[in-house]
């Protein structure tokens, strides 16, 4: 069991799924509004979360500005990618975990075990982290 630090858009589906399978493996979370927190004074502990994994992954793809094409993760710095989500948080993949000094973006149960020490069971749901409501264009409404 471990305390998990929890950020998530409020009202996602996916986190909401996410949430109940950490909880029902035992985990206690302590839930942060991720839109709501102050990035700009953290932009080191937001680059935290998102270690060695590629700039193209720190985002998530199911974010407006991503979608239509205003935001290509792909030929971004690391610096420009933190500037870019600390302007516009829909940006950030989720949900960011931070479980003691030890942080993580994305929900993949695999990476959970590996890198954050989690046991969690690997959920029957194909994707945790593909939006369901994607055919909806206010789907990621703040």
């Amino acid at each position: 069991m471990a305390t998990i630090h929890f950020y998530e858009k409020p009202g996602c589906v996916n986190n909401s799924r996410q949430k109940q399978l950490l909880i029902q493996a035992g985990h206690v979370l302590i839930v942060h509004d991720l839109l709501r927190q102050p990035w700009s004074g953290q932009r080191g502990k937001l680059r935290a979360f998102f270690g060695d994994m590629p700039v193209a992954d720190w985002f998530n793809p199911s974010a407006p500005a991503v979608k239509t094409g205003e935001v290509n993760p792909s030929g971004l710095s690391k610096q420009q990618a933190i500037d870019l989500m600390v302007a516009n948080p829909l940006l950030i993949r989720r949900p960011l975990l931070e479980v003691g000094d030890r942080r993580l973006a994305g929900f993949d149960a695999a990476r959970l075990q590996v890198q954050l020490g989690l046991s969690l069971e690997a959920p029957a749901v194909p994707n945790l982290e593909t939006c369901p409501k994607q055919h909806s264009p206010k789907a990621c409404s703040p």
